[in-house]
């Protein structure tokens, strides 16, 4: 039996790839196989295997087993910019039929499936399609990171109700310092602590070039995570 999650940020720079590779450390750890996938993913380059993102790329190394790019990220776009707009300078649609199929591959080699978004959670992927029809269509629980900077608690509160209001369980929020001249970065956190009616699972510090295999003492995982 396995188990997976989406991972949703309260918006696009809220850290939700370095928390993603280190949550796949953590479980890891816990003598879990543990993939990470990124559905969609913007601003990807050429490379002689074909376009490759380098979030996508962060997940892969995370993982192990190792999963093939292909199914670790079905949809990559070449503009860093909106998913919606990226595809269509692509010239392309992005439709769930491949993330569902790399999806449920990915279920069958692993333990726990990691499924990241891409912006924030009602970011639109298509003029049909928002952000929030990856994980109803997978059937996923969501998790919310919250990158600590101004407007943070605005945002993070934002998020929650978009996800709760839809009818997605919640596993519960990370903070992530994802700015490091950010001024009271404490009384932020407690204040988030305080307006989130979620738990929280911890906070990642900010550490360019950190292995995250290191980092994963910050968090707390609940049994959710784990599969039966």
């Amino acid at each position: 039996m396995s188990t997976a999650f989406f991972v949703t940020g309260t918006d696009t720079g809220a850290g939700k790839t370095f928390t993603s590779t280190v949550l796949l450390h953590a479980l890891r750890q816990r003598g879990l196989r543990a993939v990470g996938m990124k559905p969609i993913a913007s601003g990807s380059e050429e490379t002689p295997e074909g376009l490759r993102n380098e979030d996508a790329l962060a997940l892969q190394a995370a993982s192990h087993p190792r999963p093939d790019y292909a199914l670790v990220n079905p949809w990559a776009l070449r503009e860093p910019t909106a998913p919606e707009i990226a595809a269509r300078i692509d010239g392309v649609e992005v439709t769930l039929p491949p993330i569902v199929a790399a999806f449920e591959q990915l279920k069958r080699e692993a333990d726990v499936v990691l499924v990241e978004g891409v912006g924030g959670f009602l970011a639109p992927v298509n003029a049909q399609l928002d952000q929030c029809a990856l994980p109803r269509t997978l059937g996923l629980p969501v998790l919310v990171v919250v990158g600590l900077k101004l407007g943070c608690i605005n945002h993070a509160r934002m998020t929650v109700d978009a996800v709760q209001s839809r009818g997605f369980r919640v596993l519960g929020w990370i903070a992530s310092e994802v700015e490091p001249t950010m001024l009271f970065p404490d009384d932020y956190f407690e204040a988030l602590k305080a307006a989130l009616p979620i738990p929280c699972l911890g906070r990642l510090p900010n550490a360019p070039g950190a292995d995250p295999a290191t980092l994963t003492r910050h968090l707390s995982l609940p049994d959710a995570f784990i599969p039966a």
